[in-house]
């Protein structure tokens, strides 16, 4: 075991994103201990997230990291050095990523179509150089299809997983997502992928660990992928998706940042 991709909201990070509590709020040190054993093995521990840079650069650094993974797969960071992979949205004399794709209409045409249903993730939304970031319910195919009958084939709807934190102006939604507009081809899956092949990394040096469907998607290029507990209380459905995915996919029997531990120590333990 050479590298932990490792999500952040919902998987390492518990109740009000702390390093130190669980889901229910209860103090836990074990998503600590997960990553004091990873250093303790030189085991190399990228952060995957959907949050903007600066938020995911920072508890990176905490961890005494040089390489993480912020917006949905948008960018690698990779010993400091950005590497977009938005394909051909790139900043630059247009503006941003977000502003490109703000000024294609994009947006606000899924404002419209799924009005009642979606609306921007206030204030998360805000300082984002790629995605834009949406919480409501609604079906990502669908918004893909509109998307693309629209013209805009060249972006895509990820659903994100349950919201964790905020309040929504949505009273007919129940269960509340959350989803990020991104160019088409951005995935946490790619970014891992380009980040293996820098570090000359095989499928069997990784494993991964997360909440969401998004991230389950990391299946398909490490060894083994680890489920939290949590992500099947909040979606049953994950476990018929997690047996589909094609990769090799254990549930930890723990949530958050305890079910990080269980990830680490289990692979450790198996390996040695």
């Amino acid at each position: 075991m050479r590298c932990l991709y490792l999500d952040l909201d919902g998987t390492l990070l518990g109740s009000g994103g702390s390093l130190m509590h669980d889901g229910d709020g209860t103090t836990s040190l074990l998503g600590a201990r997960a990553i004091e054993a990873c250093l303790r093995a030189d085991v190399e521990v990228v952060l995957m997230s959907g949050r903007r840079q600066q938020t995911v650069a920072q508890p990176a650094r905490m961890l005494g990291q040089g390489s993480y993974i912020f917006e949905v797969g948008s960018c690698l960071v990779l010993d400091g050095e950005e590497q977009w992979l938005t394909g051909d949205l790139v900043p630059g004399e247009n503006g941003s990523i977000f502003e490109q794709v703000a000024a294609s209409g994009a947006p606000d045409l899924l404002l419209e179509h799924f009005a009642g249903r979606l609306e921007y993730h206030d204030p998360w939304h805000h300082g984002r150089e790629v995605s834009h970031l949406f919480r409501g319910h609604i079906y990502a195919a669908e918004a893909d299809a509109l998307l693309a009958e629209r013209g805009h084939g060249n972006l895509r709807v990820v659903d994100n997983g349950a919201m964790h934190a905020g309040r929504t102006t949505l009273p007919d939604v129940e269960q509340v997502r959350v989803y990020h507009l991104i160019p088409e081809g951005v995935s946490k899956a790619r970014a891992v992928a380009v980040h293996m092949r820098a570090r000359g990394l095989r499928r069997d040096d990784c494993i991964a660990v997360g909440d969401s469907r998004e991230d389950l998607e990391v299946a398909t290029q490490v060894g083994t992928f680890w489920l939290v507990a949590n992500a099947l209380d909040r979606d049953p459905s994950m476990r018929e998706a997690a047996a589909n995915v094609g990769g090799v996919v254990r549930i930890a029997g723990a949530g958050y940042g305890p079910g990080v531990y269980e990830a680490v120590v289990t692979t450790l333990a198996e390996r040695r």
